[in-house]
């Protein structure tokens, strides 16, 4: 009895010493708040899911199937099961282990003849973690598994990220090749009236030759803006996981809501980053670095292990049970390191140096969603006005071109005049679509820079 008590009671006490250095947050190397914000608005408004972001419910039916069947995400929701595997795998090193064993043994004996002897046996073993060291290794663990889960929301989150982004995409190039199909035709019927002018002796044969270099410009434009759109459709089935029905897929830039993708306040202070999955992610390997730390100091001290067994022995294999006499055995032993060629050593500074490694990372991690968010929102401050520059940008051409035509139709103006407007506002429409397209960007990339929800 006095022996049970005394192993009862060194389990209890087991684990109850821990060499993990004292954990301290890094603080946040950034300023409080980003240049020209202020802190203003409530961080939780901020963090929203992404079915409060997108709108549009052909894009959220495109989000919804790549969270379900997106490989990556498959990927991180198995990393997250092996490192809970993992972690239950060290911790168990904190209880004791029972096996149960049958052996039988035939011997010959000249005096007896023939003899059997069996026996059945449990053994128990245990390590008592009087430093700490399978406490430590198990937190460890833990800190890694629970890195994998924000590493699956970071995925999650970059995936919504990415296939909007995608889906915008393919939406502008929609646009771009019914900007070149319009381009083309326009191309054609100037063209048919250059050819007819010529006819008739008033323009000339460079004129003509003008003309058909436009229109062939303009048929090759569209022929490669539909290579384009197949290729983003190609891009949208590989981040969704399997191919998307047309009814799923975007029109032109144009025909999109302004509110397809809403614009989230960011007038926040900047220790909202922290909730980023990211740096979450690094936060616990910090955290698992840390615990290392007292692993690799416990290797300096002794470890005691206790080995028991108890069971039954006999004779003959069918008397076990009948006949047989209780036998049992306690072994403790004790391991103190003396030397192993600075190993213990080696482990504790390569530990440290870890930590130090995971604390640069984890604050780089911080500065660098500090700089999404500030270029995000520095393009944000300029992108309205740009837009709306761009689109009287666009009407003035477009006025040109009407005005040259028209010239050129009387017989006052010359074709070159209006070859040169027609590529001007060409570009100016080209250039609007793509500012229409980084408007949509833009408020993607300021939600997932300021660590969006993903449920």
């Amino acid at each position: 009895m006095f022996r049970m008590s005394l192993l009862f009671l060194s389990l209890l006490t087991a684990g109850c010493v821990s060499l993990d250095p004292d954990y301290h947050k890094p603080a946040p190397p950034i300023p409080a708040v980003w240049s020209g914000t202020q802190n203003g608005a409530a961080a939780p408004a901020v963090l929203r899911d992404w079915q409060e972001v997108v709108t549009d419910a052909r894009l959220k039916s495109v989000v919804q199937t790549a969270l379900t069947n997106n490989r990556d995400v498959q990927k991180a929701i198995a990393d997250i099961d092996a490192a809970r595997a993992l972690y239950g795998e060290q911790r168990s090193d904190l209880f004791p282990s029972l096996d149960a064993g049958l052996s039988t043994t035939r011997s010959r004996s000249l005096a007896a003849g023939y003899g059997t002897s069996s026996s059945a046996v449990g053994t128990a073993s245990f390590e008592l973690d009087l430093f700490g060291r399978n406490q430590s290794l198990s937190r460890a663990a833990k800190e890694v598994w629970l890195a994998s889960e924000f590493t699956a929301q970071n995925t999650r989150l970059t995936l919504v990220a990415e296939i909007t982004t995608a889906w915008v995409t393919m939406a502008a190039d929609n646009s771009n090749l019914a900007l070149a199909q319009e381009i083309m035709n326009s191309a054609q019927d100037s063209l048919n009236i250059v050819k007819r002018q010529q006819r008739v002796g008033v323009a000339s044969v460079t004129d003509v030759s003008e003309a058909m270099s436009v229109y062939q410009q303009a048929r090759s434009a569209v022929a490669s803006y539909r290579t384009v759109v197949m290729q983003d459709k190609n891009a949208l089935d590989l981040l969704a996981g399997q191919s998307l029905p047309a009814s799923v897929l975007p029109g032109t830039l144009e025909s999109l809501n302004t509110n397809t993708i809403v614009l989230v306040p960011a007038g926040v202070s900047s220790s909202v980053l922290l909730r980023r999955p990211d740096i979450q992610e690094a936060e616990h390997q910090l955290k698992s670095a840390n615990a290392d730390i007292g692993a690799a100091r416990a290797n300096f001290f002794p470890s005691i292990s206790l080995t028991g067994t108890a069971g039954y022995a006999s004779g003959p294999l069918g008397q076990l049970w009948g006949h047989g006499m209780n036998i049992w055995s306690f072994t403790p032993s004790i391991s103190l390191p003396i030397f192993n060629g600075g190993l213990n050593e080696s482990q504790l500074h390569y530990a440290e140096a870890e930590k130090k490694a995971m604390v640069a990372s984890y604050e780089k991690s911080i500065q660098s969603a500090f700089r999404d968010v500030s270029d995000a929102l520095a393009r944000r401050s300029t992108l309205d006005e740009q837009l709306d520059a761009q689109r009287q940008y666009v009407a003035a051409e477009q006025q040109t071109l009407d005005v040259a035509e028209q010239r050129y139709k009387e017989g006052v103006g010359d074709y070159l005049t209006v070859l040169t407007a027609r590529r001007t506002l060409w570009s100016a429409q080209r250039q609007l679509i793509a500012l229409q397209q980084t408007n949509f960007d833009n408020r993607i990339t300021l939600w997932q820079s300021l660590g969006g929800g993903v449920n």
